[in-house]
């Protein structure tokens, strides 16, 4: 059994990347920037107070997540299509705060690493949620480079996108991130780092495949 680890900032391909290794030696990837996204739309959908904990906890004990064929679903619902806004970064950065919030999607990302092998991106994966990983990368790239990536993605699929109005919202994104007082976005001591500014996705591929292979070993 072997547990892959891919830590860092939004925008930085994190996902992308973890859902190729996945597919690629055959592993369940478990998407945990999109387990707290799924709280933050819930959050916004029923306009929960978050600075109310007998409300938060009371939405978080009425909350099941679940992933299908790479698809998230909130109770029953597919809402993968509904979370990749700079609206719901903001609201998943703030969710990502609370003690309630972290402490049951930490509980149930550590359920599932339990029991085979996984691959799991986040911001606290290597230092927090599975210090023990036999493979950590820390992957990241310029802030400009990772805002024209999302504001790309959100052409391609339909939605009208401002570049400078998501640069602005990935740096803010990044200082609260690193800045939180619960498990800040940092790079675990033994994690390597990638910087993929000037990567392909298929370099970056070839790293850490080099990587998760020679642990296999």
């Amino acid at each position: 059994m072997i547990r892959i680890a891919i830590d860092g900032p939004g925008g930085a391909g994190k996902s992308t990347i973890a859902k190729m290794v996945a597919e690629k030696m055959n592993m369940e990837y478990i998407d945990t920037g999109a387990m707290y996204r799924a709280i933050g739309w819930m959050f916004s959908k029923n306009n929960v107070n978050t600075e109310d904990s007998a409300e938060v906890q009371d939405v978080l004990n009425r909350t099941a997540i679940d992933f299908d064929n790479g698809k998230i679903f909130l109770n029953g619902e597919d809402i993968s299509g509904e979370i990749r806004t700079p609206e719901i970064s903001k609201a998943a950065s703030v969710c990502s705060k609370l003690p309630e919030v972290r402490s049951k999607l930490v509980a149930l990302q550590r359920e599932i690493a339990e029991g085979k092998s996984v691959v799991m991106d986040g911001r606290d994966i290597g230092t927090n949620v599975l210090p023990n990983a036999e493979v950590k990368i820390f992957l990241t790239a310029n802030p400009m480079v990772r805002a024209k990536r999302r504001y790309d993605q959100l052409l391609e699929s339909g939605k009208e996108a401002d570049l400078n109005s998501i640069f602005e919202d990935i740096k803010e994104r990044d200082y609260q991130d690193t800045h939180r007082e619960l498990n800040p976005l940092q790079q675990a001591e033994d994690a390597v780092l990638l910087d993929t500014s000037d990567m392909t996705i298929n370099q970056v591929l070839d790293e850490i495949m080099k990587m998760a292979e020679g642990k296999n070993e």
